[in-house]
């Protein structure tokens, strides 16, 4: 069997966020592996280099968070509205958003963070910010 590299892009590429976690955890589980954000191989090796420069002095503040969500709570149909807003899905996969937790948002600013943050958890869900 040939591997078929576009047929696996274009397979992943249909499925929803729901299934993409799902993926992700079941690859972790499999490999015991994390998944890292793609990075140029040069600036690996300039982050590499710069890591030990920094040595024993204050970590970075973080500049880009994920929010996810845990559970919806007792008005799982105020969360899915809240989901949809945020992220403009379709009520099919913000319910399955919901309904399985995982990532509402990533790679965003802190202020808004907080402010989704807010929004899901005043709707009743249970929200954490990284």
């Amino acid at each position: 069997m040939a591997f078929d590299k576009d047929k696996l892009v274009e397979e992943l590429g249909a499925l929803t966020v729901l299934e993409l976690t799902e993926l992700v955890d079941a690859l972790k589980e499999t490999w015991g592996v994390e998944a890292a954000a793609a990075m140029p191989a040069g600036a690996m090796m300039a982050a590499g280099a710069a890591a030990p420069a920094e040595g024993g002095g204050a970590a970075a503040e973080q500049d880009e968070f994920t929010v996810s969500i845990g559970d919806a709570g007792d008005k799982k149909l105020q969360v899915i509205k809240e989901v949809r807003g945020i992220t403009n899905l379709g009520l099919k996969e913000a319910k399955e958003l919901v309904e399985g937790g995982g990532v509402v948002k990533e790679g965003v600013a802190k202020d808004e963070a907080d402010e989704i943050k807010e929004k899901l958890e005043a709707a009743g869900a249970t929200v954490t910010v990284q």
